[in-house]
């Protein structure tokens, strides 16, 4: 079982690890640190290289942010708000969330766009309020590959060095990535079936 996250990404080769990683954007089967992270064993394994596994990843990081991005800059506000109280629940977030993200957004500036790429907060939420600022999309694309691209170096080498200095537990190594997975589909389910519009809270 251990094996199996690796394995997968081995199968799937990079077009499948760019397809998971738009996925993760959009409504995510399995986080970046999982996907990014079994890559870089299946390097260490000699089945992948870092160099496409990285623009891979940073692809399809892009495509899932610029979903988001896309519908913020053609829907604007207006036809948005209908949208996330329709689908809120499966997104799980609401209007306001959204509109706390905007603010965000316009006191950071797009910079704040490259910044949160690179880190594990407000990663891909902060790709709606950009549209709906209909920051330029040259712009958008580059910051988020810029970002995304070094928030997955860091996922690589991070996890190359967890498996090479502790080379008897590659198998912890494994089990790890596999249980980020676990954890976050089990936390997006929980947030799922837990989820109540602030109103009836």
């Amino acid at each position: 079982m251990d094996d199996f996250i690796v394995s997968l990404i081995e199968r799937l080769g990079y077009l499948g690890v760019a397809v998971l990683m738009a996925l993760e954007n959009i409504f995510p089967p399995m986080p970046s640190e999982a996907i990014m992270g079994a890559g870089a064993l299946a390097i260490d394994r000699g089945s992948m290289q870092f160099w496409p596994l990285l623009v891979a990843g940073t692809i399809g990081t892009v495509i899932g942010n610029y979903f988001w991005f896309y519908l913020g800059d053609r829907l604007g506000y207006q036809r948005l708000g209908p949208f996330i109280v329709r689908y809120g629940r499966w997104l799980t977030m609401e209007w306001q969330d959204v509109e706390r993200a905007t603010k965000f957004f316009r006191k950071h500036g797009h910079w704040v766009v490259f910044a949160l790429r690179a880190t594990p907060i407000m990663r891909t939420m902060i790709s709606l309020p950009a549209g709906l600022a209909h920051m330029g999309k040259v712009k958008f694309v580059v910051f988020t590959a810029a970002g995304a691209a070094l928030w997955n170096v860091m996922l690589i080498k991070g996890t190359q060095w967890l498996a090479r200095t502790f080379s008897d537990i590659d198998d912890i190594v494994s089990g790890v990535i596999i249980a980020i997975m676990v954890v976050a589909i089990a936390g997006y389910l929980w947030r799922l079936f837990t989820w109540k519009p602030r109103s009836e809270r």
